[in-house]
Protein backbone atom coordinates (compact mmCIF):
# COMPACT_ATOMS: atom_id res chain seq x y z
CA UNK A 1 0.00 0.00 0.00
CA UNK A 2 2.91 2.39 0.73
CA UNK A 3 4.32 1.79 -2.76
CA UNK A 4 0.98 2.77 -4.26
CA UNK A 5 0.85 5.92 -2.13
CA UNK A 6 4.36 6.83 -3.23
CA UNK A 7 3.37 6.45 -6.87
CA UNK A 8 0.41 8.77 -6.32
CA UNK A 9 2.59 11.37 -4.62
CA UNK A 10 5.19 11.32 -7.37
CA UNK A 11 2.47 12.03 -9.91
CA UNK A 12 1.44 15.02 -7.78
CA UNK A 13 4.94 16.54 -7.78
CA UNK A 14 5.57 19.15 -10.50
CA UNK A 15 7.85 18.23 -13.38
CA UNK A 16 11.34 19.70 -13.27
CA UNK A 17 11.56 20.24 -17.01
CA UNK A 18 9.37 23.33 -17.23
CA UNK A 19 10.02 25.85 -14.46
CA UNK A 20 7.54 28.57 -13.61
CA UNK A 21 8.48 31.50 -11.44
CA UNK A 22 6.03 33.33 -9.22
CA UNK A 23 6.31 36.35 -11.50
CA UNK A 24 5.28 34.24 -14.50
CA UNK A 25 2.33 32.82 -12.57
CA UNK A 26 1.19 36.30 -11.57
CA UNK A 27 1.44 37.51 -15.16
CA UNK A 28 -0.57 34.54 -16.43
CA UNK A 29 -3.30 35.08 -13.84
CA UNK A 30 -3.50 38.83 -14.48
CA UNK A 31 -3.98 38.31 -18.20
CA UNK A 32 -6.42 35.40 -18.06
CA UNK A 33 -8.28 35.28 -14.75
CA UNK A 34 -12.06 35.62 -15.25
CA UNK A 35 -12.53 37.55 -11.99
CA UNK A 36 -10.45 40.41 -13.38
CA UNK A 37 -12.19 40.21 -16.76
CA UNK A 38 -15.58 40.41 -15.05
CA UNK A 39 -14.53 43.45 -13.02
CA UNK A 40 -13.28 45.17 -16.20
CA UNK A 41 -16.57 44.52 -17.99
CA UNK A 42 -18.42 45.87 -14.96
CA UNK A 43 -16.51 49.16 -15.30
CA UNK A 44 -17.62 49.47 -18.93
CA UNK A 45 -21.22 48.58 -18.11
CA UNK A 46 -21.27 51.09 -15.23
CA UNK A 47 -19.82 53.79 -17.49
CA UNK A 48 -22.92 53.56 -19.67
CA UNK A 49 -24.84 55.16 -16.81
CA UNK A 50 -23.00 58.38 -17.70
CA UNK A 51 -24.48 58.36 -21.20
CA UNK A 52 -27.90 57.50 -19.78
CA UNK A 53 -27.73 60.44 -17.38
CA UNK A 54 -26.42 62.90 -20.00
CA UNK A 55 -29.30 62.00 -22.30
CA UNK A 56 -31.55 63.91 -19.91
CA UNK A 57 -30.02 67.20 -21.12
CA UNK A 58 -29.91 66.36 -24.81
CA UNK A 59 -32.73 66.69 -27.34
CA UNK A 60 -34.80 63.76 -28.40
CA UNK A 61 -35.71 63.46 -32.07
CA UNK A 62 -38.18 61.01 -33.50
CA UNK A 63 -39.57 60.32 -36.95
CA UNK A 64 -43.08 58.94 -37.40
CA UNK A 65 -44.95 57.97 -40.55
CA UNK A 66 -48.35 56.54 -41.33
CA UNK A 67 -50.29 55.52 -44.41
CA UNK A 68 -53.90 54.56 -44.69
CA UNK A 69 -56.91 54.35 -46.92
CA UNK A 70 -60.70 54.29 -46.77
CA UNK A 71 -63.70 53.72 -49.03
CA UNK A 72 -67.41 54.38 -48.95
CA UNK A 73 -70.45 53.44 -50.97
CA UNK A 74 -73.26 55.94 -50.29
CA UNK A 75 -76.79 54.79 -51.08
CA UNK A 76 -77.59 55.93 -54.56
CA UNK A 77 -74.20 57.55 -54.93
CA UNK A 78 -70.82 56.79 -56.42
CA UNK A 79 -68.20 54.54 -54.92
CA UNK A 80 -65.46 56.70 -53.39
CA UNK A 81 -61.93 55.90 -52.20
CA UNK A 82 -59.47 57.96 -50.24
CA UNK A 83 -55.83 57.52 -49.16
CA UNK A 84 -53.46 59.51 -47.02
CA UNK A 85 -49.80 59.50 -46.10
CA UNK A 86 -48.23 61.53 -43.34
CA UNK A 87 -44.80 61.84 -41.85
CA UNK A 88 -43.61 63.92 -38.95
CA UNK A 89 -40.51 64.92 -37.03
CA UNK A 90 -40.93 65.26 -33.27
CA UNK A 91 -38.57 67.18 -31.01
CA UNK A 92 -38.41 67.39 -27.24
CA UNK A 93 -35.79 68.63 -24.83
CA UNK A 94 -35.62 69.42 -21.16
CA UNK A 95 -34.35 72.98 -20.81
CA UNK A 96 -34.29 73.15 -17.04
CA UNK A 97 -35.01 70.58 -14.33
CA UNK A 98 -33.65 72.30 -11.24
CA UNK A 99 -30.21 70.72 -11.91
CA UNK A 100 -31.51 67.20 -11.29
CA UNK A 101 -29.86 65.87 -14.43
CA UNK A 102 -26.54 67.45 -13.48
CA UNK A 103 -26.69 65.64 -10.15
CA UNK A 104 -27.49 62.36 -11.90
CA UNK A 105 -24.52 62.84 -14.24
CA UNK A 106 -22.23 63.40 -11.27
CA UNK A 107 -23.71 60.34 -9.61
CA UNK A 108 -23.01 58.23 -12.71
CA UNK A 109 -19.43 59.47 -12.93
CA UNK A 110 -18.81 58.73 -9.26
CA UNK A 111 -20.35 55.29 -9.74
CA UNK A 112 -17.89 54.65 -12.54
CA UNK A 113 -15.06 55.62 -10.20
CA UNK A 114 -16.38 53.06 -7.72
CA UNK A 115 -16.28 50.39 -10.44
CA UNK A 116 -12.72 51.39 -11.45
CA UNK A 117 -11.47 51.01 -7.90
CA UNK A 118 -13.38 47.73 -7.63
CA UNK A 119 -11.37 46.53 -10.64
CA UNK A 120 -8.11 47.41 -8.89
CA UNK A 121 -9.30 45.67 -5.74
CA UNK A 122 -10.23 42.57 -7.76
CA UNK A 123 -6.74 42.59 -9.26
CA UNK A 124 -5.21 42.71 -5.78
CA UNK A 125 -7.39 39.87 -4.56
CA UNK A 126 -6.55 37.68 -7.54
CA UNK A 127 -2.82 38.34 -7.29
CA UNK A 128 -2.85 37.58 -3.56
CA UNK A 129 -4.82 34.39 -4.18
CA UNK A 130 -2.19 33.35 -6.75
CA UNK A 131 0.57 33.95 -4.19
CA UNK A 132 -1.27 31.92 -1.56
CA UNK A 133 -1.85 29.04 -3.98
CA UNK A 134 1.74 29.21 -5.27
CA UNK A 135 3.35 28.91 -1.84
CA UNK A 136 0.76 26.38 -0.71
CA UNK A 137 1.90 24.08 -3.54
CA UNK A 138 5.55 24.61 -2.57
CA UNK A 139 4.79 23.96 1.11
CA UNK A 140 2.69 20.86 0.51
CA UNK A 141 5.19 19.44 -2.01
CA UNK A 142 7.94 19.76 0.58
CA UNK A 143 5.72 18.22 3.25
CA UNK A 144 4.96 15.25 0.99
CA UNK A 145 8.68 14.69 0.47
CA UNK A 146 9.44 15.13 4.17
CA UNK A 147 6.75 12.70 5.25
CA UNK A 148 7.89 10.25 2.59
CA UNK A 149 11.38 10.36 4.11
CA UNK A 150 9.86 10.05 7.57
CA UNK A 151 7.90 7.00 6.46
CA UNK A 152 11.09 5.41 5.13
CA UNK A 153 12.81 6.12 8.46
CA UNK A 154 10.10 4.29 10.41
CA UNK A 155 10.20 1.41 7.93
CA UNK A 156 13.89 1.08 8.72
CA UNK A 157 13.16 1.22 12.44
CA UNK A 158 10.61 -1.58 12.13
CA UNK A 159 13.17 -3.74 10.33
CA UNK A 160 15.83 -2.86 12.89
CA UNK A 161 13.52 -3.72 15.80
CA UNK A 162 12.61 -7.05 14.25
CA UNK A 163 16.30 -7.88 13.67
CA UNK A 164 17.14 -6.97 17.27
CA UNK A 165 14.27 -9.14 18.47
CA UNK A 166 15.58 -12.14 16.52
CA UNK A 167 19.05 -11.58 18.00
CA UNK A 168 17.60 -11.34 21.49
CA UNK A 169 18.62 -7.71 21.93
CA UNK A 170 15.14 -6.26 21.61
CA UNK A 171 11.59 -6.90 22.74
CA UNK A 172 8.19 -7.29 21.12
CA UNK A 173 7.25 -3.98 22.68
CA UNK A 174 9.98 -2.28 20.63
CA UNK A 175 8.62 -3.85 17.46
CA UNK A 176 5.04 -2.88 18.33
CA UNK A 177 6.03 0.72 19.07
CA UNK A 178 7.93 0.99 15.79
CA UNK A 179 5.00 -0.39 13.81
CA UNK A 180 2.61 2.05 15.52
CA UNK A 181 4.75 4.99 14.44
CA UNK A 182 5.05 3.44 10.98
CA UNK A 183 1.25 3.34 10.55
CA UNK A 184 0.94 6.93 11.83
CA UNK A 185 3.60 8.06 9.35
CA UNK A 186 1.68 6.51 6.46
CA UNK A 187 -1.51 8.32 7.56
CA UNK A 188 0.31 11.67 7.74
CA UNK A 189 1.84 11.01 4.35
CA UNK A 190 -1.55 10.38 2.76
CA UNK A 191 -2.87 13.54 4.42
CA UNK A 192 -0.02 15.51 2.87
CA UNK A 193 -0.88 14.10 -0.56
CA UNK A 194 -4.52 15.20 -0.14
CA UNK A 195 -3.43 18.70 0.88
CA UNK A 196 -1.11 18.91 -2.13
CA UNK A 197 -3.93 17.93 -4.48
CA UNK A 198 -6.13 20.66 -2.98
CA UNK A 199 -3.36 23.25 -3.33
CA UNK A 200 -2.74 22.26 -6.94
CA UNK A 201 -6.44 22.59 -7.73
CA UNK A 202 -6.46 26.07 -6.19
CA UNK A 203 -3.38 26.98 -8.20
CA UNK A 204 -4.98 25.84 -11.44
CA UNK A 205 -8.11 27.84 -10.63
CA UNK A 206 -6.29 31.12 -10.14
CA UNK A 207 -3.38 30.79 -12.59
CA UNK A 208 -5.16 28.86 -15.32
CA UNK A 209 -2.87 25.83 -15.59
CA UNK A 210 -1.23 23.23 -13.38
CA UNK A 211 1.89 24.12 -11.36
CA UNK A 212 5.29 23.30 -12.84
CA UNK A 213 8.51 23.29 -10.80
CA UNK A 214 7.75 26.29 -8.61
CA UNK A 215 10.44 28.37 -6.95
CA UNK A 216 10.11 30.18 -3.64
CA UNK A 217 12.42 33.08 -4.59
CA UNK A 218 11.00 36.55 -5.26
CA UNK A 219 12.72 39.93 -5.28
CA UNK A 220 10.55 42.57 -3.65
CA UNK A 221 13.03 45.36 -4.26
CA UNK A 222 11.92 48.42 -2.30
CA UNK A 223 8.20 47.71 -2.57
CA UNK A 224 7.67 46.40 0.97
CA UNK A 225 6.88 49.03 3.65
CA UNK A 226 9.71 49.57 6.08
CA UNK A 227 7.49 50.46 9.04
CA UNK A 228 3.97 49.77 10.19
CA UNK A 229 3.16 53.50 10.17
CA UNK A 230 4.34 53.74 6.58
CA UNK A 231 2.19 50.74 5.64
CA UNK A 232 -0.91 52.28 7.23
CA UNK A 233 -0.26 55.63 5.52
CA UNK A 234 0.13 53.87 2.17
CA UNK A 235 -3.12 51.97 2.69
CA UNK A 236 -5.07 55.13 3.50
CA UNK A 237 -3.70 56.81 0.41
CA UNK A 238 -3.97 54.11 -2.24
CA UNK A 239 -5.90 51.02 -1.12
CA UNK A 240 -8.58 50.52 -3.81
CA UNK A 241 -11.23 49.34 -1.35
CA UNK A 242 -10.88 52.55 0.66
CA UNK A 243 -10.81 54.71 -2.47
CA UNK A 244 -13.93 52.90 -3.65
CA UNK A 245 -15.67 53.64 -0.37
CA UNK A 246 -14.79 57.33 -0.68
CA UNK A 247 -16.12 57.42 -4.24
CA UNK A 248 -19.30 55.78 -2.97
CA UNK A 249 -19.78 58.84 -0.72
CA UNK A 250 -19.79 61.00 -3.86
CA UNK A 251 -22.39 58.69 -5.38
CA UNK A 252 -24.63 59.07 -2.36
CA UNK A 253 -24.13 62.85 -2.18
CA UNK A 254 -25.10 63.23 -5.84
CA UNK A 255 -28.09 60.99 -5.26
CA UNK A 256 -29.21 63.24 -2.43
CA UNK A 257 -28.81 66.31 -4.66
CA UNK A 258 -30.90 64.65 -7.38
CA UNK A 259 -33.64 63.77 -4.90
CA UNK A 260 -33.70 67.35 -3.59
CA UNK A 261 -33.86 68.74 -7.13
CA UNK A 262 -36.98 66.68 -7.81
CA UNK A 263 -38.98 69.23 -5.80
CA UNK A 264 -38.20 71.96 -8.34
CA UNK A 265 -39.80 72.94 -11.67
CA UNK A 266 -39.13 71.32 -15.03
CA UNK A 267 -39.22 73.35 -18.26
CA UNK A 268 -39.39 71.47 -21.55
CA UNK A 269 -39.49 72.44 -25.21
CA UNK A 270 -41.70 70.34 -27.47
CA UNK A 271 -41.97 70.76 -31.20
CA UNK A 272 -43.20 68.91 -34.28
CA UNK A 273 -43.24 69.24 -38.08
CA UNK A 274 -45.82 67.26 -40.05
CA UNK A 275 -46.26 66.69 -43.77
CA UNK A 276 -49.46 65.10 -45.10
CA UNK A 277 -50.48 63.99 -48.61
CA UNK A 278 -54.02 62.78 -49.27
CA UNK A 279 -56.01 61.53 -52.25
CA UNK A 280 -59.75 61.37 -52.72
CA UNK A 281 -61.60 59.99 -55.72
CA UNK A 282 -64.55 62.11 -54.72
CA UNK A 283 -62.52 65.30 -55.03
CA UNK A 284 -60.71 63.90 -58.02
CA UNK A 285 -57.13 64.69 -57.00
CA UNK A 286 -54.48 64.93 -54.29
CA UNK A 287 -53.70 67.58 -51.75
CA UNK A 288 -50.64 68.22 -49.59
CA UNK A 289 -50.13 70.13 -46.39
CA UNK A 290 -47.15 71.06 -44.22
CA UNK A 291 -47.58 72.06 -40.60
CA UNK A 292 -45.64 72.52 -37.43
CA UNK A 293 -46.01 73.29 -33.75
CA UNK A 294 -43.87 74.36 -30.83
CA UNK A 295 -44.58 74.87 -27.17
CA UNK A 296 -42.94 75.30 -23.82
CA UNK A 297 -44.12 73.04 -21.02
CA UNK A 298 -43.60 73.91 -17.37
CA UNK A 299 -44.39 71.45 -14.60
CA UNK A 300 -44.08 72.04 -10.87
CA UNK A 301 -44.66 69.18 -8.42
CA UNK A 302 -47.15 70.03 -5.68
CA UNK A 303 -48.06 66.69 -4.16
CA UNK A 304 -46.87 63.22 -5.15
CA UNK A 305 -48.34 61.05 -2.43
CA UNK A 306 -45.20 61.35 -0.32
CA UNK A 307 -42.93 59.79 -2.96
CA UNK A 308 -40.63 62.81 -3.32
CA UNK A 309 -40.17 63.24 0.42
CA UNK A 310 -39.52 59.54 0.87
CA UNK A 311 -36.94 59.60 -1.92
CA UNK A 312 -35.13 62.52 -0.31
CA UNK A 313 -35.12 60.92 3.14
CA UNK A 314 -33.84 57.69 1.65
CA UNK A 315 -31.07 59.48 -0.23
CA UNK A 316 -29.98 61.35 2.90
CA UNK A 317 -29.85 58.13 4.89
CA UNK A 318 -27.84 56.44 2.16
CA UNK A 319 -25.39 59.34 2.22
CA UNK A 320 -24.87 58.88 5.95
CA UNK A 321 -24.57 55.14 5.42
CA UNK A 322 -21.87 55.62 2.78
CA UNK A 323 -19.83 57.71 5.19
CA UNK A 324 -20.19 55.05 7.89
CA UNK A 325 -19.19 52.37 5.39
CA UNK A 326 -16.08 54.37 4.52
CA UNK A 327 -15.11 54.50 8.19
CA UNK A 328 -15.65 50.77 8.45
CA UNK A 329 -13.50 50.15 5.37
CA UNK A 330 -10.76 52.35 6.83
CA UNK A 331 -10.73 50.38 10.09
CA UNK A 332 -10.85 47.03 8.32
CA UNK A 333 -7.92 47.91 6.08
CA UNK A 334 -5.91 49.23 9.01
CA UNK A 335 -6.55 45.95 10.82
CA UNK A 336 -5.38 43.95 7.82
CA UNK A 337 -2.17 46.02 7.64
CA UNK A 338 -1.38 45.44 11.30
CA UNK A 339 -2.22 41.73 11.01
CA UNK A 340 0.00 41.25 7.95
CA UNK A 341 2.85 43.22 9.53
CA UNK A 342 2.66 41.19 12.75
CA UNK A 343 2.48 37.90 10.87
CA UNK A 344 5.52 38.86 8.79
CA UNK A 345 7.57 39.78 11.87
CA UNK A 346 6.46 36.66 13.74
CA UNK A 347 7.21 34.33 10.81
CA UNK A 348 10.80 35.62 10.71
CA UNK A 349 11.22 34.66 14.37
CA UNK A 350 9.55 31.31 13.71
CA UNK A 351 12.01 30.54 10.92
CA UNK A 352 14.99 31.28 13.16
CA UNK A 353 13.53 29.14 15.91
CA UNK A 354 12.67 26.26 13.57
CA UNK A 355 16.14 26.29 11.98
CA UNK A 356 17.75 26.01 15.40
CA UNK A 357 15.32 23.25 16.39
CA UNK A 358 16.04 21.26 13.21
CA UNK A 359 19.79 21.40 13.81
CA UNK A 360 19.58 20.33 17.43
CA UNK A 361 16.91 17.69 16.79
CA UNK A 362 19.04 16.06 14.08
CA UNK A 363 21.92 15.77 16.54
CA UNK A 364 19.56 14.25 19.11
CA UNK A 365 18.28 11.65 16.61
CA UNK A 366 21.79 10.65 15.54
CA UNK A 367 23.00 10.41 19.14
CA UNK A 368 19.93 8.51 20.34
CA UNK A 369 20.35 5.88 17.60
CA UNK A 370 23.98 5.36 18.59
CA UNK A 371 23.05 5.06 22.27
CA UNK A 372 20.25 2.63 21.41
CA UNK A 373 22.69 0.46 19.51
CA UNK A 374 24.86 0.12 22.64
CA UNK A 375 21.90 -0.44 24.93
CA UNK A 376 21.77 2.96 26.62
CA UNK A 377 18.54 4.10 24.92
CA UNK A 378 15.40 2.30 23.84
CA UNK A 379 13.63 2.15 20.51
CA UNK A 380 10.94 4.43 21.95
CA UNK A 381 13.59 7.08 22.59
CA UNK A 382 14.62 6.92 18.94
CA UNK A 383 11.02 7.16 17.76
CA UNK A 384 10.32 10.18 19.97
CA UNK A 385 13.49 11.93 18.81
CA UNK A 386 12.55 11.39 15.17
CA UNK A 387 9.03 12.70 15.81
CA UNK A 388 10.48 15.90 17.29
CA UNK A 389 12.81 16.31 14.31
CA UNK A 390 9.92 15.88 11.88
CA UNK A 391 7.84 18.43 13.77
CA UNK A 392 10.70 20.95 13.66
CA UNK A 393 11.18 20.43 9.91
CA UNK A 394 7.47 20.83 9.22
CA UNK A 395 7.44 24.02 11.30
CA UNK A 396 10.34 25.38 9.25
CA UNK A 397 8.59 24.59 5.96
CA UNK A 398 5.35 26.19 7.13
CA UNK A 399 7.10 29.26 8.57
CA UNK A 400 8.91 29.95 5.28
CA UNK A 401 5.68 29.73 3.32
CA UNK A 402 3.86 31.89 5.86
CA UNK A 403 6.54 34.56 5.66
CA UNK A 404 6.24 34.93 1.88
CA UNK A 405 2.44 35.01 1.99
CA UNK A 406 2.54 37.56 4.82
CA UNK A 407 4.88 39.78 2.78
CA UNK A 408 2.47 39.81 -0.16
CA UNK A 409 -0.47 40.26 2.22
CA UNK A 410 1.27 43.35 3.58
CA UNK A 411 1.66 44.68 0.04
CA UNK A 412 -2.04 44.04 -0.60
CA UNK A 413 -3.12 45.65 2.68
CA UNK A 414 -0.96 48.67 1.82
CA UNK A 415 -2.67 48.97 -1.57
CA UNK A 416 0.55 48.18 -3.45
CA UNK A 417 -0.11 44.69 -4.79
CA UNK A 418 -0.35 45.72 -8.43
CA UNK A 419 1.40 44.76 -11.68
CA UNK A 420 3.13 48.13 -11.71
CA UNK A 421 4.67 47.74 -8.25
CA UNK A 422 5.55 44.07 -8.79
CA UNK A 423 7.13 44.87 -12.16
CA UNK A 424 4.98 42.41 -14.10
CA UNK A 425 5.38 42.51 -17.86
CA UNK A 426 1.69 42.89 -18.67
CA UNK A 427 -0.55 45.58 -20.08
CA UNK A 428 -2.63 47.17 -17.33
CA UNK A 429 -6.35 46.56 -17.63
CA UNK A 430 -8.15 49.86 -18.10
CA UNK A 431 -11.51 51.08 -19.32
CA UNK A 432 -10.45 54.74 -19.56
CA UNK A 433 -10.69 54.74 -23.37
CA UNK A 434 -14.17 53.28 -23.24
CA UNK A 435 -15.23 55.81 -20.60
CA UNK A 436 -13.90 58.68 -22.75
CA UNK A 437 -16.00 57.45 -25.67
CA UNK A 438 -19.06 57.23 -23.47
CA UNK A 439 -18.53 60.79 -22.27
CA UNK A 440 -18.26 61.96 -25.88
CA UNK A 441 -21.24 60.11 -27.32
CA UNK A 442 -24.13 62.31 -28.60
CA UNK A 443 -27.64 61.08 -29.24
CA UNK A 444 -26.59 57.64 -30.42
CA UNK A 445 -25.10 59.08 -33.61
CA UNK A 446 -21.54 58.00 -32.85
CA UNK A 447 -20.64 54.32 -32.49
CA UNK A 448 -18.59 53.17 -29.50
CA UNK A 449 -15.36 51.28 -30.01
CA UNK A 450 -14.20 48.41 -27.83
CA UNK A 451 -11.30 50.32 -26.27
Amino acid sequence: MRAGALAVSLSMLPATVHAESLRAALESAYQNNPNIMSALLNVKATAENIALAKSGKLPSLGLSSSIGGSWEQPQGGEFNTAASFSTGLNYSQTLFDNYKTDAEIEQARAGTEVAKYALRNAEQNVLLAVVQAYYAVIRDTQLVQLRSDNMAFFDAQVSSSEDRLRLGEGTKIDVSQAKTRQVAAVALYRSAIASLQTSQASYERWVGHKPKNLSSDFNFGKSLPTSIDGAIASAQERHPALLSARAAIRVAQAGSDAASASFGPTLSLIGAIDATTSYSSKLGGTSSALGGSAKLSLSIPIYSGGALSASLRKANIQQIQSEVDALSARDEIKESVISAWSTLQNSTSQIDSAQAAVGSSQLVVDGTIQERDVGQKTTLDVLNAQAELTTARESLITARSTKMIAAFSLLAASGKLSPEVLGLKVAMHSADGYIANVEDVWAELRALSDD
